[in-house]
């Protein structure tokens, strides 16, 4: 397939532009900064782009069979976060432009106020307060997709990541918020990636959140 990616020059994009070019999928890199992203490939093309603005991303999403984004957005004190909802309009409006109608994007467990109630006592009074900003703009971005009649959109929401490669380990999945029953412990964002890519040769998830685990 082709894919555009976004946030290639994460730590979870760069795992998702390897294992799509083991494939022996054609991708484009769309970066700030192509300084960034180490990795060459005869299939792959970096370009540049402004994620938040649409014409910026019409021109590099056409021809392709489907958008990719690990697009991530630190928590701050000063500010709330924005980033997720203001760049995913941007990106469905060019969707929209370029003709293109599938996206698989990831955010992460808890995005829903109340579905951290039942997690551990440290996740739950520690953590979760912590990143709280994040997980909020998440949801917004997770509601904007919901309302998307056009779109057919996969959210993938993974517990803590671990800077990990892919495994073999079976993945455990839930349409919520979590997956009940399992720790919550931190999966490798390799997995991710492999999770992410295994939805393209699928018609699973489409118009669905899917918390994922390893098992």
């Amino acid at each position: 397939m082709k894919i555009a990616v976004l946030g290639a020059t994460g730590q979870t994009g760069q795992f998702l532009i390897n294992q799509a070019l083991q494939q022996g999928h054609t991708v484009t890199a769309i970066v700030r900064n192509p300084a960034k992203l180490t990795i060459h490939h005869d299939n792959l093309k970096v370009v540049t782009a402004d994620i938040f603005t649409a014409d910026s991303l019409t021109s590099h999403f056409k021809g392709h069979d489907v958008i990719m984004s690990c697009l991530g957005f630190p928590a701050t004190f000063i500010s709330k976060v924005t980033g997720y909802s203001t760049s995913m309009a941007s990106i469905v409006n060019a969707m929209r432009e370029a003709r293109v109608n599938r996206i698989i994007t990831m955010t992460s467990w808890y995005t829903e106020p109340n579905a951290g109630s039942q997690s551990p006592f440290l996740i739950r009074f520690l953590l979760l307060p912590m990143i709280r900003s994040v997980l909020t703009n998440m949801y917004e971005m997770e509601k904007f997709l919901q309302k998307t009649d056009d779109i057919n959109w996969t959210v993938v929401r993974p517990p803590g990541l671990k800077n990990l490669p892919a495994s073999a380990q079976e993945f455990l999945t839930h349409e919520g918020y979590f997956v009940p029953n399992t720790s919550g412990k931190p999966v490798g964002r390799g997995d991710v990636a492999r999770f992410m890519l295994s939805l393209l040769n699928s018609n699973a998830w489409v118009k669905q959140g899917v918390a994922i685990t390893t098992k």
